[in-house]
């Protein structure tokens, strides 16, 4: 990694932060060559069961570098494809949550990468903001997706249209954060919150979140049954043979991820 981002980790918790702080961690080429590189890293290393992924400075990201522009040897449509997709299908395949910390605000495909991630934990006074109506442009990264799910039809087109910036509170109220925290705090608590979790059944926590993101986009079939193949490899598993006898024996577990 050469500078844009700042890869880290506390005990348990693998810390990813984009690390251009004097654009608002725009996005670059080289920035999402660089996030490809750091949750492959986080994904490889079983001594990382949580990761935190957030942004350096006064923003978690203004979006797409505009100073880059749409120049290069790709296309746009081949960007989004070659150089972003694979950042964000790094984040929903990786077996480990991944928890958003959003300082500032997170706006364009930032907001599209803050909603990605399993978890979402927003600054006092930060916001979302999908600004593409005012470049004549639409929402990418997934973001039509995501918000259309999460808020229905009309409440996202809405705020898409209108290019209306949502405030920590409301994604709170909206369900689009998970949690709001005071500014000076974030970080702290996002990791100590990352650190609870990494005490979870590691196994656990990637099985559930394959599913869940599975069940987004299939019908009850076929999530009912990849539950079941799941939860059958679970039960055989050491760490549930663990979980049960901790409970039994009322002491805390120590899950192996095995």
């Amino acid at each position: 990694m050469a500078g844009t981002v700042i890869y880290e980790q506390q005990d348990t918790v693998a810390i990813i932060s984009m690390n251009r702080p004097d654009s608002l961690n725009g996005f670059t080429s080289e920035l999402c060559g660089e996030l490809l590189l750091a949750f492959e890293k986080a994904h490889r290393d079983d001594s990382v069961r949580v990761v935190v992924f957030t942004g350096e400075g006064r923003a978690f990201s203004a979006g797409a570098d505009l100073k880059e522009g749409f120049s290069g040897d790709r296309t746009t449509q081949a960007k989004l494809l070659f150089e972003y997709g694979p950042v964000l299908l790094a984040i929903a395949q990786i077996p480990k949550p991944v928890i958003a910390a959003v300082p500032g605000f997170a706006a364009g495909i930032g907001l599209s990468f803050a909603l990605h991630s399993d978890l979402l934990v927003m600054a006092d006074g930060s916001f979302l903001l999908s600004p593409f109506t005012t470049i004549s442009l639409l929402p990418d990264g997934g973001a039509n997706w995501m918000l259309v799910r999460q808020l229905g039809y009309h409440r996202a087109y809405q705020l898409c249209v209108e290019s209306e910036r949502i405030s920590a509170e409301r994604c709170l109220d909206l369900g689009l954060a998970n949690k709001v925290v005071p500014a000076n705090d974030l970080r702290e608590k996002t990791v100590a919150w990352a650190r609870e979790l990494g005490k979870r059944a590691p196994l656990s926590l990637a099985a559930t979140k394959k599913v869940m993101r599975h069940a987004m986009d299939n019908d009850w079939h076929s999530s009912f049954t990849l539950e079941a193949a799941e939860q059958q490899i679970l039960s055989e598993s050491d760490d549930a043979e663990e979980g049960i006898a901790a409970f039994l024996e009322k002491r805390e577990p120590k899950f192996m991820g095995k």
